[in-house]
C-alpha cells in the first residue's frame, strides 16, 4: 500500500531523514518509534503531501507521490487522513462542523445525511450527542477523538496518527489505542502511527519501525521488538537513562562544548593582539 523508496529530508544543516525506505502493506497498522526530534512526524507529513522530499520517492496504491502535479497530490490525498498530535480542530467551529468539515466542503451529500454520518462517526468514537459543544468545552481525549471522527468522514484508505496519546492519561490513552485497533477493522484502512509510548505501540502494532538520527535502524514484530539485542532499540524500548543513545548524547555535547570553548579562546587571542 505504501512504498518509501530513499526518502531523504533535511532543514538547514540538520538531516532528520537519511536514505529511509519501507514497505507498508494494505490493512497493516505500523507504529513508527522514536525520540522527539527523529524526524517521525516529518516522515507522515511526506506521506500525505505535506512535504516534499530532497530526494527519494513515495508511492501510495502504486502510485508516486509528485508535489508538483495537482493530479497525484489530489489522488493522494483522497486516499489519506491524519489525525494530528493536538487534534488541530477548528475552534470557531462546533464538534458537528469540525467532524462534517470535508462532507460539507464536498457538497456531494445534503445536509440530513451529512447530520446522520456525523453521528453515526462520533458514536463510533463513543461521543455520542456532543454535536453542539465547542472545541473548548472538550477534554485532550475527546479532542482527539473527535479528530479521529474527522479524518474518518472522507473514508480514507490510510490514517496517519501523530503521536495519538500524548498528553493523556493512561486510561483516556487506552481508550484511544482500542479506537485505532478497532478502527482499523472495521473500516479495513491501513494505519501508520507515530509514537514514542510503547505501550500504545505494542498494543496497536502489527510492525513496528524505530528511526535513529535520520535512519530506520529497526523493523519487525512488537514481540521482536521488545526483545532486540540491538542496544540502541533495547535502551529506547525500555526507557532506559545508561546506553548508546544517552552516551551518544554526551559525546556530541562535549564535542560542541570543546568547539565553544576553542573558538571563545580564539576571540579572545584577537582582542589581545
Amino acid at each position: 500500500m505504501i512504498e518509501i523508496r530513499g526518502l531523504r529530508k533535511a532543514f538547514g544543516p540538520k538531516v532528520v531523514l537519511d536514505n529511509v525506505s519501507l514497505d507498508i502493506a494494505r490493512g497493516e497498522t505500523h507504529v513508527v518509534i522514536g525520540r522527539s526530534g527523529e524526524g517521525k512526524s516529518v516522515l507522515l507529513k511526506h506521506l500525505c503531501g505535506l512535504l516534499a522530499p530532497d530526494g527519494g520517492a513515495v508511492s501510495i496504491a502504486g502510485r508516486a507521490l509528485d508535489l508538483r502535479d495537482p493530479a497525484s497530490l489530489r489522488y493522494i490525498r483522497g486516499k489519506v487522513s491524519m489525525v494530528f498530535q493536538s487534534a488541530a480542530l477548528f475552534d470557531s467551529l462546533n464538534v458537528r462542523r469540525n467532524v462534517g468539515f470535508y462532507l460539507d466542503e464536498a457538497g456531494e451529500l445534503d445536509k440530513a445525511e451529512v447530520d446522520r454520518r456525523v453521528a453515526e462517526l462520533l458514536d463510533e468514537v463513543n461521543l455520542p450527542g456532543t454535536e453542539k459543544l465547542m472545541p473548548a468545552e472538550l477534554s485532550g481525549g475527546m479532542r482527539k477523538r473527535v479528530g479521529l471522527a474527522r479524518a474518518l468522514a472522507m473514508e480514507p484508505e490510510i490514517v496517519l496518527y501523530d503521536e495519538p496519546t500524548t498528553g493523556l492519561d493512561p486510561v483516556t490513552s487506552d481508550v484511544i489505542n482500542d479506537l485505532i485497533v478497532l478502527t482499523a477493522e472495521r473500516h479495513q484502512v491501513t494505519s501508520i502511527v507515530v509514537t514514542h509510548d510503547m505501550k500504545s505501540a505494542y498494543k496497536v502494532g502489527d510492525r513496528i519501525s524505530m528511526l535513529y538520527e535520520g535512519r530506520l535502524i529497526a523493523t519487525g514484530a512488537p514481540e521482536a521488538i521488545r526483545d532486540s539485542r540491538d542496544p540502541y532499540v533495547h535502551q529506547f524500548v525500555n526507557g532506559l537513562s545508561e546506553g548508546p543513545i544517552t552516551n551518544q548524547d554526551s559525546r556530541r555535547l562535549s564535542t560542541q562544548v570543546a568547539i565553544r570553548l576553542q573558538e571563545i579562546q580564539s576571540d579572545l587571542g584577537e582582542g589581545a593582539e
